[in-house]
């Protein structure tokens, strides 16, 4: 992939057209300077340098932004979100190349303004946010028929995750309560790091819950951490993946009751419609606009069902994935029930 071309097109997409980041990356990152300053001596993250953190309480970030019409008096932070970023290595591979090199400033600037912009933000009202930057794999890997090569890079990428992880529990979490907190790629590294260290483990008596968004994840993936039942379950976790409800291109089964799924407008897994008008706010390319009872949701097999998003210009969209809108249509939905779920952790507690 030509990297000049890239900065000069560079336009990152929600819902097809929805949130659009930027007009130019070439003139945006002239004046970007969270990550264009640093080098790494040996291509490995450091994760006591807050450079290598996307997101961190210690410095700003764009987790750190707070839509205007949430904005409510600072409330105080007890909780930790540990989260991890999808995949923003995407497009044309170049030869040989697997994973993203870590001081790559397109890279991060993709990471910064995109998802922890308008994913990890919806995590921020109660909890202090911390996403490491690690070598995730690209995007094409999921596809790789060489599985010792795909191997190789889901590996790379999550052995960043864990000891950014590690780096965190020593010397950041001081007992604190855990949420984790992912998307696609993120996921996929966020289940297997909650199975290492939660499932089964003493620190599955500090997990508030785990939000492990846009990818299929097993109702029995764990021993002792269950799908979440209701809306102040806690100790466990929450997963969905969102389709229209009239998509049909087969690979994701509506018959398949093996996959956890979890409806977050109605926080459980029943297969009812939750009507739109308990929708409470999706948020997209304006992240200063919330848009309420956008769209119903049911849980049906594998996966989330939603009818169209109805907000000004949605007629014009017609993928049927909704993917990239896992958290965006549920922005609202999600930011309360990390609330809620915070205060029934500590009433537990009690």
């Amino acid at each position: 992939m030509n990297r000049n071309n890239t900065r000069k097109q560079c336009v990152l997409i929600l819902l097809g057209g929805l949130m659009v980041i930027g007009q130019s990356c070439s003139k945006k990152m002239n004046s970007y300077t969270g990550t264009e300053a640093f080098k790494s001596e040996n291509g490995i993250p450091n994760y006591a340098n807050l450079e290598y953190w996307a997101a961190h309480p210690e410095k700003w970030d764009p987790s750190d932004t707070v839509p205007k019409p949430l904005i409510k008096a600072p409330m105080e932070k007890t909780v930790d979100v540990f989260f991890l970023h999808p995949t923003t290595l995407t497009g044309e591979r170049e030869n040989g190349v697997t994973n993203a090199k870590i001081d790559d400033p397109l890279i991060n600037y993709k990471t910064d303004y995109s998802p922890i912009l308008y994913q990890a933000s919806a995590f921020n009202e109660r909890a202090r946010v911390f996403a490491p930057r690690y070598r995730q794999a690209h995007i094409g890997m999921y596809s790789e028929p060489d599985s010792v090569s795909k191997y190789a890079a889901f590996y790379l990428a999550y052995d960043d995750v864990k000891r950014a992880f590690e780096y965190y529990l020593k010397y950041e979490n001081r007992g604190r309560p855990i949420i984790i907190a992912s998307h696609s790629q993120g996921t996929t590294h966020a289940t297997r790091l909650m199975k290492e260290f939660f499932d089964d483990k003493p620190l599955a008596k500090q997990l508030v819950c785990g939000y492990l968004i846009g990818m299929g994840v097993k109702k029995n993936e764990y021993v002792t951490i269950p799908v979440c039942g209701d809306e102040k379950s806690t100790g466990c976790f929450v997963s969905w993946r969102t389709f229209r409800n009239d998509y049909n291109e087969g690979w994701v089964k509506r018959t398949d009751t093996t996959i956890a799924v979890v409806n977050p407008i109605s926080w459980k897994t029943t297969t009812e419609i939750a009507d739109k008008q308990m929708q409470q706010g999706a948020v997209l390319y304006n992240l200063n606009k919330v848009y309420r009872n956008t769209q119903s949701a049911q849980v049906e097999g594998a996966a989330l069902w939603v009818s169209h998003p109805q907000f000004p210009g949605s007629f014009l969209y017609r993928n049927k994935n909704f993917h990239a809108g896992d958290i965006n249509l549920f922005y609202v939905d999600v930011r309360n029930d990390v609330s809620r779920r915070i205060d029934a952790y500590f009433a537990k507690q009690d």
